[in-house]
């Protein structure tokens, strides 16, 4: 251990560089490397195990087809005996079928003779019945006849009776249509004379005005009418303006409902804004990645897990996933502007892991997904002060905490978070944007969403964005649910006062619209009352343009007063001729009435002898129907005797007959191909037909026919082929599978060893710890040593005795000089302690000590060695004469250079 190589690990914050320096002392970085490399031998033995057995695929190929090939020939063997089975239960099939018909055709038979005497007896029955219906047709015809003679001289009686009553009621129709005639023309008389009579009374009337109305007086009328209609025409234009006004203020308020929903639809997005919003954090609440691309970046996260092992690193990400902020959730907005796109990325180390990345993302349904490339192993950047923005405002950069470092430098390299300025207020982002001329400023960004920045001299300033979500980066969910539960129940109160100043707009507009109905109503009849005005001014113009002509109507009232006289004359003469019409209807009246009660007796008893009648003959019908239904029955009964019973009877028993032979016929056929025992051994034809047994047999031919030109080669040969392929190998198979054995017994010695290698290293952990901090006790200090092989870091914590009422453990970076070194030191001892070498060195190991500690130091360097037993070599500038003497102690000091 060299001066210099004690400053370097004393001033190293790097815990994996201590963690390299421990692994190859305590040389278990030689045996994970060795195991290693053992594993990846195993690898390429196991994958030319694989490329030996792949090699034997085609044969094994070929062998599956073979044995294919000889399992359906052995089928081809067992079809042909099936050919030839149903064969034989084809021919006893056809025995078995006619002698299934024969007892079929028996059964029949005997049926048909059955029918017989029941079809006699029938004809018997209807042939008495036909007699007794004959007998009693002619008894009630002979009735029948002699009634219809009666009604026949009723009938001729009636007849007479009933022109007499027509020529009686024909004279009497006569006289009332000429005394309704007469009764008529008296009535025009009488309107001819009330006509004339008013005629007369106008004229005189009309000249009697005439010679009393005076022209002033015509013209102060119509003055009169000239002054209403102008009052009406101006009322009428009052009401109009005021129709117009309404009208004018129905549109305002219809204007102002139309506003007020608008304003209603807005708050209703606004509240589903809200409620998706709050949906939203309380996803983000449950599990905050959801807030970095909702549920498709589970997906996402899951389909990684399953694919993690084809990934040279695990990609990182979401970013915002792995970012806090520092100072609570006061910048939060300011911060998701300004890198809000980012925090939906990933990170991979490389453009294969990309691609991978890529179609992981495709199996989500997680498209445009941003994927970043950023070397994993570069360490975190260190930003100089002078590329920093000089000013007293937070940068993105320095609000942002995250344990990753690639994280960090993502956001610096690709997102200038160092260069962001972040502010209060708009008039303090724009006095720090475009007043000062800050150098390294890029941008500058304030809580209420605003960004600003200057290229060059243009001057920019962007509004807040509507749609930026805020919250994602925020600590505490549960403050902006509140306060969005606040938001979403201001907006509805705001829309509740909207709906109801829309409720009184609408009650006011209905009012308004109802006076506008009824203005609308003024206003026609303001304009009937001026039309009738005009009307009548119009008929006194016309009037007294007349006035002057009917003074030439007065001579012809005596004239309508001789034609008067002469018309009452004249009706006088038509009454007296009318009563004496009116006596001769009477006299025609009482004869009509007269006949017409004979003629309802005389009508009464014939229609008694017409029912009678008409019962008569609807039961001779009735008798008639039923003989011919009878004689029907009885011809038909004797026609299926003759044309059906007999000569079906006489079919069967030739039918019988023919069976008979054809079953003699068939059985001799089939002995001839078996004998029938042979079926029954089979088992018979169980209940199948000849029919589908032929159809079965064809298909079995045919498709034995279609295999035998597929198969030419012979069972036999393919057997012999096959145990050839087989036997050649066999012996393949075998030595492959002791090789595999061979590799599967040393993969378990390997997984052994790597149990072993992980106790051991567990046990060492252990054992530096106890060794560091029994050299500590030589100067009353403790400490500890965290080791973690899976992160491959070590760190060395020391606690001092003044520290002894304080809990908690300083870094050696929080020592002094001397702490620092003498704790260096009992670490080196403790892996020299845990390791064995035939020479050691130590150079200027106690330069940076105080006395106190170099005397400790050297005690136990010496204490050390002299146990150990091994050669050491200490180099130091400082007195030595304080080491003890010892027969394995060598002191060798060097003259000063200058002395």
């Amino acid at each position: 251990m060299s001066q210099d190589k004690s400053r370097e690990f004393l001033h190293s914050g790097n815990e994996k560089d201590k963690f390299k320096f421990f692994f190859k002392a305590t040389l278990l970085q030689q045996v994970n490397d060795l195991l290693l490399s053992i594993n990846e031998q195993l690898k390429s033995a196991n994958a030319l195990v694989d490329e030996l057995e792949a090699s034997i695929k085609p044969i094994e190929k070929e062998l599956t087809e073979l044995q294919g090939k000889i399992k359906n020939m052995e089928h081809l063997e067992e079809m042909s005996q099936q050919a030839q089975q149903l064969k034989k239960k084809l021919a006893w099939s056809w025995v078995y079928s006619v002698d299934k018909e024969l007892q079929e055709q028996m059964v029949k038979l005997g049926k048909l003779k059955e029918r017989i005497p029941t079809c006699q007896a029938r004809i018997d029955h209807e042939l008495m019945k036909v007699e007794e219906l004959r007998k009693t047709f002619i008894e009630k015809k002979a009735q029948t006849a002699h009634m219809v003679e009666r009604a026949k001289e009723v009938r001729n009686k009636q007849d007479e009776l009933r022109n007499t009553v027509s020529l009686a009621t024909k004279k009497k129709l006569e006289l009332e249509n000429e005394h309704n005639r007469r009764t008529n023309q008296i009535h025009s008389m009488v309107k001819r004379v009330k006509l004339l009579e008013q005629q007369a009374r106008d004229i005189h009337e009309q000249q009697v005005k005439n010679t009393q109305a005076e022209e002033c007086e015509i013209e102060e009328k119509l003055k009169e009418l000239q002054d209403m209609i102008d009052a009406a025409d101006f009322t009428l234009s009052r009401l109009k303006e005021e129709e117009s006004t309404l009208l004018e203020s129905v549109s305002k308020g219809m204007d102002e409902i139309r506003k007020i929903t608008e304003e209603i639809e807005e708050y209703g997005k606004k509240e589903q804004e809200i409620r998706a919003y709050i949906r939203e954090l309380q996803l983000n609440k449950t599990n905050k990645v959801t807030a970095f691309g909702g549920d498709r970046v589970i997906q996402l996260l899951r389909t990684i897990e399953r694919h993690h092992q084809r990934f040279g690193s695990p990609p990182i990400g979401p970013i915002g996933a792995h970012v806090t902020l520092a100072n609570g959730d006061r910048w939060a907005p300011a911060v998701e502007n300004a890198v809000g796109k980012l925090l939906n990325a990933f990170i991979v180390t490389d453009h294969r892991d990309s691609l991978l990345l890529r179609g992981c993302a495709r199996e989500a349904n997680y498209n445009n997904l941003q994927i970043i490339i950023y070397d994993f192993s570069r360490p975190r950047l260190t930003i100089p002060s002078h590329m920093l923005p000089q000013t007293n405002h937070p940068t993105t950069f320095s609000v942002i905490r995250s344990d990753n470092d690639t994280i960090l430098n993502v956001l610096v390299d690709m997102g200038s978070a160092e260069r962001q300025v972040l502010v209060e207020d708009y008039d303090a982002g724009k006095a720090v944007a475009f007043e000062k001329q800050i150098s390294n400023l890029k941008e500058v960004y304030t809580i209420d969403g605003y960004k600003m920045f200057s290229r060059g001299s243009v001057q920019t300033v962007l509004p807040p964005n509507k749609k930026l979500r805020a919250g994602r980066l925020c600590g505490s969910f549960d403050d902006q649910i509140r306060n969005l539960d606040q938001s979403k129940s201001n907006v509805q109160k705001e829309a509740d006062q909207c709906r109801k100043r829309k409720r009184d707009s609408e009650a006011s507009l209905q009012h308004l619209q109802h006076g506008l109905k009824i203005m609308k109503e003024k206003c026609r009849n303001a304009e009937r009352d001026l039309v009738s005005k005009k009307l009548g001014l119009q008929d006194a113009k016309n009037s007294y343009a007349s006035a002057t002509s009917s003074q030439a109507a007065a001579s012809t009232v005596d004239e309508l007063q001789q034609e008067i006289s002469s018309i009452q004359e004249e009706i006088q003469e038509k009454k007296m001729q009318l009563e004496s019409l009116q006596v001769r209807i009477n006299e025609a009246d009482s004869k009509a009435r007269d006949l017409e009660l004979t003629f309802e007796d005389l009508r009464e008893s014939v229609k008694e002898e017409i029912n009678a009648i008409e019962k008569a003959e609807s039961e001779l019908v009735k008798i008639e129907k039923d003989l011919q239904f009878a004689e029907a029955e009885k011809a038909r009964y004797e026609g299926v005797m003759t044309t059906r019973v007999l000569p079906d009877i006489e079919m069967a028993e030739a039918q019988y007959r023919e069976l008979e032979e054809n079953r003699k016929e068939s059985c001799r056929k089939a002995s001839i191909i078996c004998p029938e025992s042979e079926i029954e051994a089979l088992g018979g034809c169980d209940g199948s037909t000849p029919e589908q047994l032929s159809v079965h047999l064809n298909k079995l031919n045919q498709r034995l026919q279609n295999e035998c030109q597929q198969h030419s080669d012979s069972i036999d040969d393919l057997r012999m082929f096959y145990q050839k392929k087989e036997r050649k190998i066999l012996r393949k198979r075998q030595t492959y599978r002791a090789f595999r054995e061979k590799l599967k017994t040393c993969e378990e010695a390997l997984n052994l060893r790597w149990s072993k290698f992980q106790r051991n290293a567990s046990d060492l952990k252990r054992q530096l710890t106890w060794n560091f901090n029994g050299h500590l006790g030589e100067k009353g200090i403790s400490g500890s040593i965290k080791i973690s092989y899976e992160e491959k870091t070590l760190k060395v914590e020391v606690k001092m005795p003044q520290d002894a009422s304080c809990s908690s453990v300083r870094d050696t970076r929080g020592l002094s000089g001397g702490e620092r070194s003498f704790s260096t030191l009992c670490f080196a001892l403790a892996l020299h302690q845990m390791t064995e070498a035939s020479f050691r060195a130590m150079d200027e190991f106690d330069v940076f000590m105080d006395a106190v500690s170099r005397k400790i130091s050297l005690d136990t360097l010496v204490k050390f060695a002299l146990a150990q037993g091994s050669q050491w070599i200490f180099i130091t500038p400082h007195d030595i004469s304080g080491v003890k003497h010892h027969e394995r102690i060598k002191k060798q000091q060097l003259a000063a250079p200058r002395s």
